[in-house]
């Protein structure tokens, strides 16, 4: 089982955010807000929980917002730096959405979060996706900067 998970919002959030809810995270990107990305955490637990998807068998490979490769270089240090799994980083490339890297990745689940702070479901990744790559692939969406700790442990729900 391939899960592409989305790092930015969705297992990432920045240090400076850690003391605010999750409202007000979403309030202050709405306002503009956006803080240097060298200061990128996980977003709770998101690392231990990739891990145990990935003990039970899952390859985790993740999709990203940043495009430069100096800037794909640095989620893959965030990544390494805070115990994930290690697995492929996609980005889009030019002339490339999100809808079209998934298409390429073609995996068996995509984490993604709700997009509130950017517009919601047409900023997703999932919604765009043709429908006989869709038929294949289950969407797990999360709150915006909630984190994904609240999702199963066990990867066999996802299959149904």
């Amino acid at each position: 089982m391939r899960i592409l998970v989305f790092t930015e919002g969705t297992i990432f959030s920045h240090r400076d955010w850690l003391a605010f809810s999750r409202d007000e995270i979403v309030r202050r990107v709405k306002a503009g807000e956006r803080p240097d990305y060298s200061g990128t955490v996980p977003i709770g637990g998101a690392a231990r929980k990739l891990q145990t998807w990935n003990r039970a068998g899952a390859e985790i490979v993740y999709l990203t917002s940043r495009r430069e490769p100096a800037q794909v270089e640095e989620v893959r240090k965030i990544l390494q730096q805070y115990g994930f799994p290690m697995g492929l980083v996609f980005f889009r490339q030019a002339g490339e959405e999100y809808k079209d890297v998934a298409e390429r990745v073609m995996p068996n689940v995509i984490v993604e979060d709700d997009c509130e702070s950017i517009g919601g479901e047409i900023e997703m990744t999932y919604p765009h996706i043709k429908p006989d790559a869709k038929a294949r692939i289950k969407l797990i969406v999360v709150k915006e900067f909630g984190g994904i700790d609240h999702l199963p442990d066990d990867i066999a729900s996802f299959s149904s």
